[in-house]
This record gives C-alpha cells, sequence and structure tokens, in this order.
C-alpha cells in the first residue's frame, strides 16, 4: 500500500484527485472463498428467478394490469442491483483486482445505491397499490391504472437518478490526500467521502437527505398504509372477505419485511454502536443481494395469479410440443 499516494493526481498544491481508491472489504475474514461461492450462486438463481418472473408477466396476457406493472419494475430492479454488484464484487475479491478508477468507483456507487433506491420506491408503490385496492375497492380500477402506474414508476426513476447523480457529484469536491482505502465491500457512499482531507460537512447532510428519502419516508408511508388497510379490515364484516383480502398483502409484506428490516437495523447498529468492520460488511453485503434472490421466489409461490399463469402457460407449451409431434409423425 506504500504507492496508494503516488496514485493521487496533484490538480494544485491543495487539492488531491486519486487516480484509484482501494476496496479493502472482506480482508482478513477466515473461509471467505466459501462466501463467495454462495455469491455466485445468489447471482445465478437472481438472475433466473427474476428472468423467470419477468417472462411469466410478459407471456401471460392475465397480468398485464396496473398491479403486475410494478411487479415486473420491482424484478427489473432486482436484476439490476445484483448485476450492478455482484460480478464486480467478485471480479475485485475472487480475482483480487482490490484498486478501481476513481470515476469506476463513483458509477458503481451510483449504480449500486440507485437500484437499491429504486427497490425501496418500488415496494412503496405496491403498499400504494394494495392500499387503494383495500381501502377503496369500488374505486381501485378507476384510481390505479396502467398510465397512472407507469407515470409513477417514471417519475420515481427520474427523481431518484437526479438526487443520487446530484449527491454523488459532491465528491468530486474534495481532496483525498491521506488514505485511498475504502473500508467497504464496494464503493459505498459514507465509506468513501469520509476519507477526504477537507470539508465533508455537505457530503454528511447529502447523506443523511438520500437516506431519509431513499429509505425512511418509504418505510413510514407503508407502515401508515398498512394501518389504513388494518383499519379497513377491521370494518369488513366476514372473516372470510377480511382473510380473502389479507391474503393479497402477504406476499408484499414479506417482501417490505425481507428489505427494511435488516438495511435499516444495519445502518441504525452502524450509527448507534459500534459493530466488528468483516461483520458489518458480511452484514451489509447481504442486506444488499439476499432480497434480489428472494422476491421472485416469494412473489412466484405466494401469489395465486402468478401460480395460475405459471400453470396456463406450462399447459399451452405442453399442448403446442403435442402439436409439433403430431405434424412431425
Amino acid at each position: 500500500m506504500g504507492h496508494e499516494h503516488q496514485t493521487a493526481v496533484m490538480l494544485n498544491a491543495t487539492f488531491v484527485r486519486p487516480e484509484k481508491f482501494y476496496l479493502s472489504g472482506f480482508s482478513n475474514i477466515p473461509h471467505v472463498k466459501y462466501y463467495y461461492v454462495f455469491l455466485c450462486f445468489v447471482y445465478v438463481v437472481t438472475v433466473l428467478g427474476n428472468a423467470f418472473l419477468m417472462s411469466v408477466i410478459y407471456l401471460a396476457k392475465t397480468l398485464h394490469t396496473a398491479k403486475y406493472t410494478i411487479v415486473f419494475n420491482l424484478a427489473l430492479t432486482d436484476l439490476c442491483e445484483s448485476t450492478a454488484l455482484i460480478p464486480k464484487l467478485l471480479d475485485t475479491f475472487l480475482l483480487d483486482n482490490r484498486y478501481i478508477i476513481y470515476e469506476a468507483c463513483l458509477s458503481y456507487m451510483f449504480f449500486v445505491l440507485f437500484f437499491t433506491s429504486m427497490q425501496s420506491w418500488t415496494l412503496l408503490t405496491m403498499a400504494y397499490d394494495r392500499f387503494v385496492a383495500i381501502c377503496f375497492p369500488l374505486r381501485y380500477h378507476a384510481i390505479v391504472t396502467k398510465p397512472a402506474v407507469a407515470a409513477i414508476l417514471m417519475f420515481i426513476w427520474c427523481f431518484l437518478v437526479s438526487l443520487l447523480a446530484f449527491g454523488i457529484s459532491f465528491i468530486d469536491r474534495l481532496s483525498f490526500c491521506r488514505s485511498l482505502v475504502i473500508n467497504s465491500f464496494f464503493c459505498d457512499h459514507a465509506p468513501t467521502y469520509k476519507l477526504a482531507c477537507n470539508d465533508t460537512s455537505l457530503n454528511n447532510i447529502m447523506a443523511y437527505v438520500v437516506f431519509v428519502i431513499v429509505l425512511c419516508i418509504p418505510a413510514i408511508l407503508i407502515v401508515i398504509s398498512y394501518i389504513c388497510i388494518a383499519i379497513a379490515l377491521i370494518k369488513i364484516a366476514s372473516g372470510e372477505e377480511r382473510i380473502k383480502a389479507l391474503k393479497t398483502c402477504t406476499s408484499h409484506l414479506i417482501l417490505v419485511a425481507i428489505f427494511f428490516l435488516p438495511i435499516l437495523s444495519t445502518n441504525i447498529a452502524a450509527v448507534a454502536t459500534y459493530i466488528h468492520p468483516n461483520a458489518r460488511i458480511v452484514n451489509s453485503s447481504l442486506t444488499h443481494i439476499i432480497p434480489a434472490m428472494l422476491n421472485p421466489i416469494i412473489y412466484s409461490l405466494k401469489t395465486e395469479e402468478v401460480l395460475i399463469s405459471i400453470k396456463k402457460l406450462y399447459k399451452r407449451k405442453r399442448l403446442s410440443d403435442a402439436a409439433v409431434n403430431k405434424v412431425l409423425m
């Protein structure tokens, strides 16, 4: 690590723009090779699961609804997030390419944080869909239309791209005249900007703003929407109707728990108490990759409409195969 200071480009006497950063995550962890094998497995399952769910939604005409536009968006986001993170992570640590060019580091940071933010806001859009379906059932098809959902999702994509590009652009103002070792498994925002040796107060404010907008606001709004759903369900007279309505929410509630509980607790614990860096890195990497793998599995298994569509598509495939065989014979 002695030559890390030589990799810095001096723009003037005081401002230092580094040529490269060094990612130190997963250092001194025993049997870490097994973890990399596990990451490969997670990535394969994530790609297959989300590609499968997207194909089912695309092929099954009955799933061409506003609700499944949101589910499709979540599957696409999950696929992109794990693709932005896992292959690069394996390249860095398994193939030992720990140095990362400054510009590549910032784009790496942008894509991982952007797709994580998209997951969070897509889960909020799903909560809005369930909220309208249960609290205003008669007006549901008038309110939650495909154009309305497309407009909401388009706004979220544009808003989050702008927010994160703006937040990350503040790193360009920083001078890195000391260590260039990022103590994380990817170019994470806080471990990167905290290496700077000039004033990072703006970056600090931006980190809190992004954290609140990306994680806290969606989590709070999801909780509020489920309080409203619970109140609406209590008002439903028959227990059977109540269970039927609740069943449409179970898969979403599981996705919300899998995504928000680990990521919020990891971030709160990092601020509130001391966690061993290695424990934080492994924990944080799992919170980034596991939801993307589990989402399509849970959605496919827990949602009746998806299961019915899979069976229909399978039957259609068997019938077309039988027809082809008859022609060939």
